[in-house]
């Protein structure tokens, strides 16, 4: 039986507020709406946020994304579903979300900021930190999807 947590929102919105403003940056940043969402996915099911997976893959087919793609992200790798932008994104999302096995590589960083401009590498790093910060808050108020959400 799980204990009952805090909704943080209820309790001191004010909290919140800068996590929705930088949503609200990002969702208008260089990042792409299909890029932002796999972030948003990949991180979740990384760090087994089962809230915050079922919202994101909820918006992600609502807007015009293949399932396939979703059933496909753990094997992202040795997929062939994903461009060699994303692919690019994917592997930061994941060095980024798990930062103390061994943080964000030098060889990736420099992949990235020489596929990509110094903006969107930017923007990638702060779509990642901030489903992170989602997904703990998530995890730590044991936060769990309406049947409703499926």
């Amino acid at each position: 039986m799980k204990t009952e947590r805090i909704n943080i929102n209820q309790i001191t919105s004010k909290a919140y507020q800068p996590l929705f403003d930088l949503h609200h940056y990002l969702k208008n940043s260089t990042l792409s709406p299909a890029e932002f969402l796999l972030i948003e996915i990949r991180a979740s099911q990384i760090n087994g946020c089962a809230y915050c997976l079922q919202m994101h893959i909820k918006d992600a087919i609502d807007n015009g994304e293949k399932q396939y793609r979703i059933h496909a992200l753990p094997v992202w790798e040795e997929s062939p579903f994903f461009t060699e932008d994303e692919k690019i994104i994917l592997q930061m999302t994941e060095q980024i979300t798990m930062i103390s096995q061994q943080g964000l590589s030098d060889e990736l960083y420099q992949i990235a900021m020489d596929h990509f401009d110094a903006t969107k590498v930017a923007d990638i790093i702060m779509a990642i930190c901030a489903i992170n910060t989602w997904n703990r808050i998530g995890r730590a108020t044991l936060m769990t999807p309406e049947a409703s959400q499926s």
